[in-house]
């Protein structure tokens, strides 16, 4: 976090604010989890999604950063739920973080919970979103944009939208899982999505549609795609706010006869960046200014066009590309100039932040190493360094609250869990060696991208190049993408006690695995705990032990019943399948030589043929140890 602040900001004050029925400087919400049947926002086809209050999309939230959000959780669904607010820093109170399995058991049906979001006390505003962060809800609809308006913006404007970006799949989430992580599906391809959204929000709601169309009515309130635009001024100048919700699909994005230029990357105010092209990826957030044009004459196309080199098929029936609209006089034609020469991705390490942060030298390095392989039960998964994660019994950072002395113990948490102290440094190196892009997230902190390689096998200082120490003002941000064999490197301050998730953020590869724990200062936290008993009772609730390592124990080493694997195939010759090789050859060796001896009318017993065969075995055993192909005996 950059910068944070750590046990003067905690929240007690403000739930003995919560006695009164007037709540200064604190915006509270209501909202009720709910399924809402028939939504369909792409036109094509008519599916339940979930959404708040028996709507959807959910509604957008717009705060003052002076002031604290509190969101009133109903579930009135018929699994767990949580939600997680997506880059906030939450101040040492990572338990209202929302990610089941690290910071909570998550909501149990018909359950409540109030979701406490210090703004005011974390020094952040600019453009964020909430999404569900339990059992891929968020890819059944459950997110919406979120914007922090502080009192004076750096940047001058006119008027601001904001833009949400997502994929959208007909077929409800646990049948796209079921597929995804599947013998059937050795290979791993992700469910491509059937369509594309892009719409609109402003104020806190959203835009409707175009006058006179006739959208679904369950999402009638709401314009999509080429039945949404933006009604320009000449003249004017805006702020567009661009969020890409998607659980997989990236998005390249422009507005055809428009300059745009980046003001803001993650919630990190930037000096002003021209750009003909928007690259965002999953979760990750820009604020752009386009300035209208003088006349009049022509309304203009907005384009979002999915990246389909992320996909291993791209269907006939998908359309990848949407548009929409920017809107100068409802009577005058519409300008579509088409496709572009070429997509690029966002040099986002070019981009200066406006608060100047120096780089702090590193005390640690983790390094990451993304793999995907077929696994020992047929199925792909994701793995940093060789292991996949699991989410562990007792919520990480229960655990870290529990253990005492032993919070700092790592083994305690499980696999794919790390320690880092109070006030650490840490380099945070992940080495993408997948074939696809993928977007990393990091709760609790918005990291400085302090290096960027192209190729991290390469010995080549262009392709690979050193981190370069001393950098006064690296950029900062919460979501960072990293192609095919390329790495990052994040450099994070251990300013913020708890455990935070740093996962990919495509929704199929954290569900199979591509995440890892870090447990942050936890004798730190434990001084500063103040977790409400309801979450506890949460765990209870739905069968969930609440203190202990990861599987629930007093111990350090003792993990029964964690749930572990699945684990990378050991290929190659191994011990039984050696004996069952030799087994095979006896077997077949023996009645060659009875057959062909019993046909020359010889007499041998069966001892005799026994022991000639063995020693034939053994000559060839020790012929392919020459050569390598059998391990030599201990």
């Amino acid at each position: 976090m950059w910068p944070s602040c750590h046990h003067r900001c905690l929240v007690p004050i403000l739930l003995g604010a919560f006695a009164s029925p007037v709540l200064a400087g604190v915006q509270e919400i209501w909202w009720n989890i709910t399924y809402v049947q028939d939504a369909n926002p792409d036109g094509l086809f008519a599916r339940r999604v979930i959404g708040v209050n028996n709507t959807w999309p959910p509604p957008p939230i717009d705060i003052s950063t002076e002031d604290s959000l509190v969101v009133h959780v109903t579930n009135s669904l018929d699994q767990p739920s949580t939600l997680h607010h997506h880059g906030m820093f939450f101040n040492s109170t990572s338990w209202m973080d929302g990610a089941q399995g690290v910071s909570e058991c998550g909501i149990p049906p018909g359950g409540q919970f109030d979701y406490i979001v210090p703004i005011n006390s974390s020094n952040q505003w600019g453009t964020y979103w909430v999404h569900a962060h339990a059992s891929g809800q968020y890819v059944d609809g459950l997110r919406a944009p979120v914007v922090l308006h502080p009192p004076k913006e750096v940047h001058s404007y006119d008027d601001e939208f904001t833009v949400v970006l997502g994929d959208w799949y007909h077929d409800e989430h646990p049948v796209l899982i079921k597929q995804f992580i599947s013998i059937a599906n050795p290979g791993g391809a992700e469910p491509v999505p059937d369509s594309a959204l892009i719409y609109f929000a402003q104020n806190a709601t959203y835009r409707g549609p175009i006058s006179g169309s006739t959208p679904s009515s369950v999402t009638s309130a709401v314009g999509f795609n080429d039945n949404s635009t933006l009604p320009f001024e000449p003249g004017k100048t805006y702020r567009l706010r661009i969020v890409n919700t998607s659980a997989f699909a990236a998005f390249f994005f422009w507005i055809d006869g428009h300059d745009m230029r980046i003001i803001e990357v993650d919630g990190t105010d930037v000096e002003e960046s021209p750009i003909d092209l928007i690259s965002v990826t999953v979760a990750q957030r820009y604020s752009i200014l386009v300035t209208a044009r003088n006349d009049t004459s022509s309304n203009w196309a907005i384009h979002a066009n999915m990246d389909t080199d992320m996909f291993d098929t791209v269907p006939d029936t998908l359309n990848p590309n949407v548009t929409s609209s920017i809107t100068y006089s409802p009577s005058a034609s519409l300008t579509d100039l088409g496709f572009v020469d070429a997509y690029h991705d966002v040099n986002d390490t070019a981009l200066v932040p406006i608060i100047q942060i120096a780089q702090p030298r590193a005390t640690k390095t983790i390094e990451l190493e993304v793999t995907f392989d077929t696994m020992d039960d047929g199925t792909n998964h994701a793995m940093f360094n060789q292991v996949t994660y699991n989410s562990p019994l007792v919520p990480a950072i229960f655990s870290a609250l529990s253990l005492g002395s032993n919070a700092t113990v790592a083994n305690a948490y499980g696999p794919q869990s790390f320690v880092v102290e109070y006030m650490d440094v840490i380099d945070i190196v992940i080495k993408n060696g997948d074939a696809g892009k993928h977007p990393f997230h990091l709760h609790g902190h918005k990291p400085m991208i302090v290096g960027r390689s192209q190729d991290y096998t390469s010995d080549d200082p262009i392709l690979n190049p050193p981190i370069v120490e001393g950098q006064l003002n690296p950029v900062r941000r919460d979501t960072v993408q990293i192609p095919s064999m390329n790495s990052a490197t994040m450099r994070v301050v251990a300013d913020n006690p708890g455990v935070w998730f740093l996962h990919c953020h495509i929704e199929w590869h954290l569900e199979v695995g591509l995440a890892i724990q870090l447990i942050e200062a936890p004798i730190e936290a434990q001084q500063r705990s103040a977790v409400p008993q309801v979450m506890y009772d949460h765990c209870q609730t739905l069968g969930k032990p609440t203190s202990g390592n990861a599987a629930g124990f007093a111990s350090t080493t003792d993990l029964d019943g964690l749930p572990l694997g699945p684990f990378p195939q050991n290929n190659g010759w191994h011990s039984k399948g050696i004996g069952a090789m030799a087994g095979c050859v006896l077997a077949a060796v023996l009645g060659m030589i009875a057959v062909v001896w019993y046909a020359l009318g010889g007499h041998i017993s069966d001892e005799e043929i026994e022991r000639e065969v063995r020693a034939e075995i053994e000559a060839k055993e020790k012929r392919r140890r020459f050569f390598g192909l059998l391990p030599s005996r201990s």
